[in-house]
């Protein structure tokens, strides 16, 4: 019979029946009577009046027993204190039974009870099982210690509680030091500024002995502690040693379930080295004859990315893909021939020997991928392939049922085709560009036809210099994650968002305060990074750095919310910052067009990079006229607009180092200044030569931030030679959605070369000075908004008064609407407007005396609000 039984009973008199039960001298009918005691307090009864009848049973031998009426204990011990004395001597008692579990039980226990006047006896009882003999009862032991810290913190400071938490870092059992590591973090958490997990090289390589052996959730205690460390030099943050022979610690088992597999296989190719790269291939060789299709795809493609990354392994990885080429598994072969042509393009005409075996699977290739990487083998090698013709004509037979992707590798192989045999290949040309430009409906397609209709039509010298032109050399990107993402993501390293390679607001819905860690040692919130591609005649922006997100997901339809009047934004320029050439070159000089160089088709200052359409001022929409007061009851503050004296400006901080620009170095702040935004720089010049020419280029960012004129500095910039620039910005720039919001990336040049760099714009320049709400406004639109759009955070260590704290905030375009005081808490409901038009109300609390102040915030689109919860901390605690 099941215990459903003990909650079907409506018997009168029932208290007074279950008191006889418990005090029973029969076992076995105590512990039915317990049993129903706790299926009466499950269901939501009262059976307090029990409790020194429940207190009774604990002296028993029996676990099952033992377990209900500590279960009780925790439930009632709150409301009978006094009662809850009485079970002390039971609680010493067990905390030396000879049984491991019931000490361990005693233990978590007497954590559980969270009664002031109990904590005191049971101080002895915990220490001795934090030294107990059995690694169960320890590593129980030291959560209890976190949550006696709770009750009492400083009667465990006082115990030396906390020391010996620090002992069990060095315990031998894995579960212990997990344990301890993940109390001591929650202890910090209520003390931030104490240094209670002092890491040294010692115990860090105990926390990562631990890390192998403990479950999933120590696992992750553990990583968050060592992602907090800071190391002392460059040696000790690499620790070389940690994966260097454990290769074979990632080799796939055949009951690892598909993701783990797929992770693996990623780990193994971050892990391959010239030393270790025989065992991986001979690893991803017998993968790829499992049964698995995702499996086998996926362990092709990583021979091949360990061929590109150790070149060492280059001819056995060839060798390794022409063996399964042979298998003539199809979906084997076809990702084998989009493998070889990464490998071809990373190591130009050196296995050329194996395009007639490729060749000979040409009819068994369906899928788009395969099939262009094949056409794209023979049109680049077309000179040594004796029918490469005929092989390209079987594709263009079926143009039009083609994917996009193989209609366009298609129409540039067969160009490059022409270009090296003419004579032999007009027809072939002339058919290709026929059917791109006249019967296909593609715009892509269509327009690259024009393209090399009009280079072959007009210059044929220059179309092959064009098309045939000695391409860059492809690398293994596995490692390329944008610096500032990987600082993030190396802190919330025991989380999801390592696994998914994003910030935790970027996947965490609803998520109210997501404190965004940094790693300790930065130059300022700006990154720097030469482009990859920099070296390239006429790399665009959009190219230049990883970090830009998917490019369809614009901000048009996030960021086009208003509760007010839409704001008037003046025309774009019909040439779009995202179309202009970085180096001055490329196709627009090729074709004959203009676009207003210099000298010899170099870019004059800042002209080629800023659209000469930009207005060179950009005015602020205009301030509203005062709003009448008339809500008398609610609010009881007067209303204007406030004249501001300038908002928080954060210090200059080094974008852009010397030692990653060739000697330029560019630091610098973002600021607004009576209504206008600037880009505060500092040039220096630290080469060993003049710099001329300078001129920027922002990518397109969430805000559709600018330049509204160009780079104004009109003279050399000698060597050791320092100036300052104030750029000024505007906001009617192409928009595309950032992720970060407010990542901002950035190209200046000069004489010298392109550098690249990206930044975090802070939120509060986008604050306009028309933000303040009428109040019969504010109430109507925090109801409108939806409840799940407000958020809440929390202002730390802030120790400022109400009117204090309106006036600073005032000074970045945050406008008290009205001031409250309920029950000694003050409270200011705010508003603000950005120059999208997104409005944020927010409502701040302030109670006397408590320097945590709680901030709520609401708006239609949320994924602002993070932002302006940061610009409140900053200019709060500055």
């Amino acid at each position: 019979m099941t215990d459903s039984k003990y909650f079907t009973t409506n018997k009168k008199g029932e208290i007074f029946e279950l008191k006889a039960e418990l005090n029973n001298e029969k076992k076995e009918k105590r512990k039915e009577a317990v049993k129903k005691v706790i299926a009466a307090m499950t269901v939501g009864k009262d059976v307090s009046s029990l409790f020194p009848d429940v207190v009774n049973c604990m002296q028993t031998d029996n676990l099952e027993l033992k377990k209900l009426v500590y279960l009780y204990l925790m439930n009632y011990a709150k409301s009978q204190p006094d009662m809850a004395i009485m079970a002390v001597n039971s609680f010493v008692k067990d905390c030396e039974d000879p049984n491991p579990l019931i000490r361990a039980l005693a233990v978590r226990t007497m954590g559980c009870i969270r009664v002031d006047k109990i904590t005191e006896y049971l101080c002895e009882p915990l220490r001795k099982c934090l030294k107990d003999e059995d690694p169960y009862v320890r590593k129980t032991a030291a959560v209890c210690v976190a949550k006696l810290h709770d009750i009492n913190a400083q009667m465990v400071e006082d115990q030396g509680f906390l020391d010996s938490l620090r002992d069990l870092i060095a315990d031998s059992n894995p579960m212990v030091v997990a344990n301890a590591v993940a109390a001591l973090s929650e202890i910090s958490e209520s003390h931030p500024n104490s240094n209670l997990l002092d890491l040294n090289p010692q115990n860090i390589n105990k926390l990562l002995t631990a890390l192998n052996e403990c479950t999933e959730w120590g696992q992750i205690f553990i990583l968050d502690c060592l992602s907090n460390y800071n190391p002392k030099d460059e040696r000790e943050a690499q620790r070389p040693e940690i994966l260097k022979q454990e290769i074979k610690v990632f080799f796939v088992k055949y009951n690892d379930p598909i993701y783990v597999k797929l992770e693996k296989l990623d780990i193994m190719i971050r892990l391959a080295s010239q030393a270790n790269i025989a065992q991986v291939l001979a690893e991803l060789k017998e993968y790829a004859t499992e049964v698995d299709v995702d499996f086998v795809r996926k362990a092709v493609r990583a021979i091949g990315r360990c061929a590109i990354k150790v070149e060492q392994s280059a001819e056995r990885c060839v060798s390794t893909l022409l063996d399964l080429i042979q298998t003539k598994v199809n979906y084997v072969v076809q990702e084998a021939i989009v493998v070889i042509r990464d490998i071809f393009r990373k190591y130009p005409n050196k296995y050329e020997s194996i395009i007639a075996t490729l060749c000979e699977n040409l009819d068994s290739l369906d899928e788009p991928d395969a099939r262009a990487a094949m056409i794209w083998i023979v049109g680049e090698y077309a000179e040594r392939i004796d029918n490469a013709d005929e092989l390209l004509e079987s594709f263009l037979e079926g143009f039009h049922d083609e994917s996009t992707q193989v209609q366009l590798t298609l129409l540039t192989a067969i160009v490059k085709l022409f270009l090296k045999k003419p004579s032999e290949t007009q027809e072939l040309v002339q058919q290709v560009l026929s059917l791109a430009t006249q019967d296909s409906d593609n715009p892509d397609l269509r327009d690259r036809g024009y393209i090399y209709w009009r280079l072959l039509s007009t210059d044929p010298v220059t179309a092959k210099e064009v098309v045939l032109s000695e391409k860059p050399l492809i690398s293994e990107e596995t490692d390329l994650i944008e610096p500032t993402l990987l600082d993030e993501l190396i802190c919330h390293i025991g989380s999801l968002a390592s696994v998914y390679h994003k910030p935790p607001n970027a996947f965490v819905e609803g998520s109210h305060g997501i404190h965004r860690k940094h790693l300790p040692i930065q130059h300022g919130s700006i990154d720097t990074g030469e482009s990859p591609v920099s070296a390239g005649p006429a790399a665009p922006i959009e190219q230049a750095q990883s970090v830009i997100p998917s490019q369809g997901d614009l901000l048009g339809d996030l960021l086009n919310l208003d509760l007010g009047p839409p704001v008037n934004v003046p025309q774009q320029s019909s040439m779009q910052m995202g179309a202009v050439d970085l180096l001055g070159g490329g196709l627009d000089s090729l074709l004959g067009g203009d676009l207003g160089g210099g000298v010899g088709g170099s870019p004059a200052v800042g002209q080629n990079f800023i659209p000469s359409s930009v207005p060179n001022t950009f005015a602020p929409s205009p301030t509203p006229a005062v709003l009448s007061s008339g809500l008398n009851d609610l609010f009881e503050l007067s209303t204007g607009m406030a004249i501001t004296t300038g908002g928080y400006v954060t210090p200059k901080s080094i974008w852009l180092p010397a030692v990653k620009a060739k000697g330029l170095e560019i630091s610098g702040t973002f600021s607004r200044r009576q209504g206008q935004m600037y880009m505060d720089m500092t040039f220096t010049n630290k080469a060993l030569q003049h710099m001329t020419d300078f001129a920027i280029q922002f990518n397109k960012n969430s805000f559709g931030v600018i330049p509204t004129t160009p780079l104004p500095i009109h003279t050399p910039l000698m060597p050791s030679q320092s100036i300052e620039v104030s750029l000024p910005l505007n906001t009617i720039g192409p928009v595309m959605k950032m992720d970060p919001l407010n990542n901002l990336q950035v190209a200046v040049k000069n004489n010298i070369d392109v550098f690249y760099f990206s930044g975090l714009i802070p939120l509060n320049i986008f604050f306009v000075e028309d933000g303040k709400m009428e109040r019969q406004v504010f109430l109507a639109t925090w109801k409108d908004i939806p409840n799940e759009n407000e958020l809440q955070y929390q202002i730390k260590e802030c120790h400022l008064n109400a009117d204090t704290v309106s006036g600073k905030l005032q000074n970045d375009n945050i406008y008290t609407i009205a001031k409250r005081n309920v029950e000694g808490q003050d409270m200011l409901y705010q508003s603000l407007k950005l120059t999208n038009g997104i409005w944020i109300l927010a409502e701040l609390r302030i109670q006397p005396g408590n320097p945590n102040y709680t901030l709520s915030l609401k708006c239609r689109a949320p994924e602002v609000t993070q932002y302006v919860y940061q610009v409140y901390d900053s200019v709060l605690k500055n």
